[in-house]
């Protein structure tokens, strides 16, 4: 599509997108979508539609897992996000994300990796039972292959939290409906050899701004627990 066209249709599609985000946030019933998101019931249909993914892990086995970490605050639903020790080494040290690391060959599982991540930043003990399932593949701009592992840690006031300095700087916690709103969220175009190439969320106004694989994660997420009041603005050209 040329570079001109491209923008008019996606400043079109902001534009809509703007339009129908204020629409259903101002719904009392998508308010309280958002306040029950994490409920058994929308839990136990995110957890089948999870099951769909399974597939992509089949012929290629992930290099790393995150933890994309859901809770509740005073009993709000929120993410829980990490903010990356400026000590560490490597370009993504200072970024805000979620618990995550390479794949150990003691690792019996993907979902392991992220559990034992978790528990390393973080100090927690993540139960089978809080984890919900693993999202599709991400992969980085070097190609290597990410599983986002989805868990419910349920209320942070619980949460015995003891992070690891090392590679944690601070932990914080953005509510979903805060996520939703259309105010706080951004996106960035990028192009490839002059042609465009992909449109990637951006998440404003909180405390840290998240953006990159975190916003790619956080924004799959809300899709999922939202689906029909959370509008995505993610798009990739699938080059063939």
């Amino acid at each position: 599509m040329y570079p001109r066209l491209w923008q008019t249709f996606m400043r079109l599609r902001y534009q809509l997108f703007q339009v129908r985000s204020c629409m259903c946030l101002t719904k009392c019933s998508d308010v309280a979508v958002i306040q029950n998101c994490l409920s058994k019931e929308n839990e136990l249909r995110c957890r089948q539609q999870l099951q769909r993914h399974s597939a992509a892990y089949a012929s290629k086995k992930p290099s790393a897992a995150i933890l994309v970490s859901l809770c509740t605050a005073k009993g709000e639903p929120a993410f829980l996000f990490t903010l990356r020790s400026s000590k560490l080494k490597g370009k993504h040290k200072g970024d805000v994300s979620f618990p995550g690391g390479k794949v150990d060959p003691s690792d019996d599982s993907i979902v392991h990796t992220a559990v034992r991540e978790a528990q390393e930043e973080l100090g927690i003990s993540v139960t089978e039972e809080n984890i919900w399932g693993v999202m599709r593949p991400l992969f980085d701009g070097s190609g290597m292959m990410i599983a986002p592992v989805l868990a419910n840690l349920g209320p942070v006031e619980s949460l015995k939290i003891c992070a690891n300095k090392e590679e944690v700087e601070e932990i914080f916690i953005i509510p979903i409906h805060h996520a939703c709103a259309v105010q706080n969220r951004g996106y960035t175009h990028f192009r490839l050899r002059g042609q465009y190439y992909y449109t990637l969320p951006v998440f404003l106004n909180a405390q840290y701004k998240v953006w990159g694989l975190t916003a790619v994660a956080s924004d799959t997420t809300l899709a999922l627990l939202l689906p029909g009041i959370y509008i995505s603005m993610m798009h990739i050209v699938h080059q063939h």
